[in-house]
């Protein structure tokens, strides 16, 4: 019997959130009620006799535009086409829209062989930031009426709106929290910390200067107490990996921003944090 493919429920997407968490992905502690916010339709899995053996997310942002993660199947199940069987259909779903996604080095040969191309790489940095908190007061934590603005700042870095998912992720949580740079009322970078399966993650960090991305890391790290922090950067924004030098991060592991469809034309300078590896 082939397995049943189907669209996730919620509780299906916790599955899947713990399932990367065993991979060694580190996902955030209150991750799944943003993803799912972006696009509920956006998340799939394959089950056999019941249980949930595959599943990925495709999460949609417009019409033209989706980015495809958390892709794996449980270890029960591996080497059957269970996985590749779920990947068709979802991709198949989505049309002749764009399809972005961060492929592992092991897997990017197989993501070519379905049309991805190569765009840049990406790193994660890791490690203990000893900082000082930037002073000032043109960095404000983010509450519900700048949300609008961050929404429209972020549409430059993303090749499409991510509205329904910022409302969400912006919300201030005891696990996370965003900051944003704002001078005469424009807005001139943000970012969000988030605590993580192990230590805290920084992303988006998207800011139009290299000294207001360094004043929002600041902040973002300080505002929980320094620690174990992990950076997802673009490789070719040097600015960025400085940034990294600068707080003692190194590089940890290497993924690749891969599109199926046309590579979006992403201002990668000033692109300091990507948000997710799983939702771009």
């Amino acid at each position: 019997m082939p397995p049943i493919i189907r669209k996730a429920s919620r509780a299906d997407l916790d599955i899947l959130i713990d399932w990367a968490a065993r991979e060694g992905w580190n996902p955030g502690l209150d991750d799944a009620a943003a993803f799912w916010a972006a696009d509920p339709q956006g998340f799939w899995i394959a089950e056999e006799d019941g249980v949930v053996a595959a599943g990925l997310s495709l999460v949609r942002y417009g019409e033209a535009y989706a980015f495809l993660g958390l892709y794996q199947a449980h270890p029960d199940y591996r080497g059957r086409g269970i996985g590749y069987a779920l990947w068709r259909e979802a991709v198949s779903a989505v049309g002749d829209g764009t399809i972005g996604l961060d492929g592992v080095v092991a897997q990017q040969d197989n993501y070519r062989k379905s049309g991805f191309a190569y765009a840049h790489a990406n790193f994660r940095y890791g490690g203990e930031v000893q900082c000082t908190e930037p002073p000032g007061t043109e960095l404000v934590s983010v509450s519900p009426v700048h949300v609008p603005m961050l929404i429209d700042y972020d549409a430059r870095f993303n090749p499409a709106r991510r509205d329904d998912f910022l409302r969400e992720w912006l919300k201030p949580l005891s696990t996370r929290e965003s900051f944003a740079l704002i001078r005469n009322a424009e807005v001139l970078g943000y970012g969000t910390i988030r605590a993580c399966r192990e230590g805290h993650k920084i992303g988006p960090l998207f800011a139009d200067t290299e000294t207001g991305a360094d004043l929002i890391f600041r902040k973002l790290v300080t505002s929980v107490g320094a620690g174990r922090v992990y950076l997802d950067l673009p490789e070719p924004n040097a600015a960025a990996r400085a940034l990294c030098d600068r707080y003692n991060l190194k590089p940890v592991f290497e993924t690749a921003r891969m599109y199926r469809g046309p590579v979006p034309d992403l201002p990668l300078g000033q692109i300091y944090g990507i948000t997710t590896l799983e939702l771009g």
